[in-house]
């Protein structure tokens, strides 16, 4: 009991520690840097890893509720169309909530005497939201106002910019149903104008726009296929199983934001194997200079001993010590890739907004992971200072004086 009530406290074991940036300042601040070099490099490269994943998820789920809908069609060969009993059918599913029904007709687009021939994808305005698709420029329709989406090739073809200048100019329309099963085509106007209110960028698809359904002077006689939004995330299966069994295709964004995150998951896996191998470098380094600094103190060791400190004391003093090199390193780590991430998304951003883009952020950091990295680091810290700090908690005054 006598001699533990000698024991330093922590706060001295602290103190005690600071001596290797007075003894070894050179050595200590080499080894911290490099340490936090392998650890940077590791934030950084898996920073990268988050950021492609966040970019390339928020391209494919940009609203909630399109994670949770399912897009249905019959296949392209058989006779069966989308009509209002079908609509009704699917809402009777099990576990299905809210239905967007969507037809495609050919239009005339038409703007102060300009016109064109372009795809009318006549939609609800729930469309956007089940589907996530936002215009690059402007926004989506609204519930009670008379607007139009199009695309940017749709635009052009009316002699239109693809800038922001354009919203709010009347579009006219004209659209031709085709009477289902025959060839007969039946020309449909709409009830209102119709205020251009968003521009979709997309050079890969043919120019179309889409038109909100209330504003048609006929109602649609089919629909080309059906958003169907499900109840919760964990109804998805389901109601992708019973739209099966009715005979529907069906494409989900869930599907592919699962293979998004797997592939992803493989990009940042081996993007931060790279990065523990530099940090397993640095950790190898910062061992061989505990053990170099172990030796060069076998006196030191025996003096404190004599004096009356503890093999605990010994041990204690080694792993703080250790320790104390590691979170450093971990800080430094982290400010090293953190700094680093921000640096380069400042640059690509400025790169990005200066070729008429939008800002990128390319490297995203969690915060959890800041943590883990500085407990990770201190660990690191702990274990290269284990065996110097073991061989010096039972080395006996007499084999310290003996070794000098």
């Amino acid at each position: 009991m006598d001699e533990l009530s000698h024991e330093l406290s922590p706060i001295d074991l602290f103190r005690l520690s600071l001596r290797i940036f007075k003894t070894k300042p050179i050595r200590t601040i080499l080894t911290i840097f490099g340490m936090a070099v392998g650890i940077g490099a590791v934030m950084f490269l898996v920073s990268l890893g988050y950021g492609l994943q966040f970019i390339l998820i928020g391209k494919l789920v940009t609203t909630e509720d399109s994670l949770m809908t399912l897009e249905a069609a019959y296949p392209a060969e058989t006779t069966i169309s989308i009509d209002k009993s079908k609509l009704e059918e699917i809402l009777q599913v099990p576990g299905a909530q809210e239905v967007s029904p969507i037809a495609e007709f050919p239009a005339e687009i038409k703007i102060n005497g300009s016109t064109g021939l372009v795809l009318a994808r006549v939609v609800n305005p729930n469309y956007f939201r089940l589907s996530g698709i936002l215009p690059e420029i402007g926004s989506i329709i609204r519930e009670d106002s008379p607007d139009v989406v199009v695309s940017n090739q749709a635009a052009k073809l009316i002699n239109l910019k693809i800038d922001k200048s354009e919203l709010g100019r009347p579009v006219d329309f004209k659209v031709f149903f085709q009477i289902e099963q025959s060839a007969q085509i039946e020309e449909v106007a709409l009830t209102h104008s119709l205020n251009l209110n968003g521009i979709i960028v997309d050079d890969t698809q043919p120019p179309f726009a889409y038109i909100p359904s209330k504003y048609l002077s006929k109602e649609t006689p089919f629909y080309k296929s059906v958003l169907v939004k499900a109840q919760d995330i964990n109804s998805v299966e389901g109601v992708r199983d019973k739209l099966i069994e009715k005979g529907f295709i069906i494409s989900a964004k869930i599907d592919l934001v699962n293979q998004a995150k797997k592939v992803m998951n493989i990009i940042t896996i081996v993007l931060g194997v790279f990065g523990i191998v530099a940090l397993f470098v640095s950790a190898i380094g910062m061992f061989n200079t505990m053990i170099v600094g172990f030796l060069e103190r076998i006196y030191e060791v025996g003096i404190m001993k004599s004096l009356g400190a503890t093999d605990r004391d010994v041990r204690n003093l080694f792993l703080m010590e250790s320790f104390l090199m590691g979170f450093l390193g971990g800080s430094g780590g982290v400010l090293f890739g953190w700094g680093g991430g921000k640096a380069a998304n400042l640059g690509l951003s400025a790169l990005s907004q200066h070729l008429g883009g939008k800002a990128i952020i390319l490297f995203l950091t969690p915060a959890w992971f800041i943590i883990t990295t500085l407990i990770l680091s201190s660990f690191i810290g702990i274990a290269a200072g284990f065996w110097p700090a073991y061989r010096a908690s039972y080395l006996s005054p007499k084999e310290a004086f003996k070794n000098r």
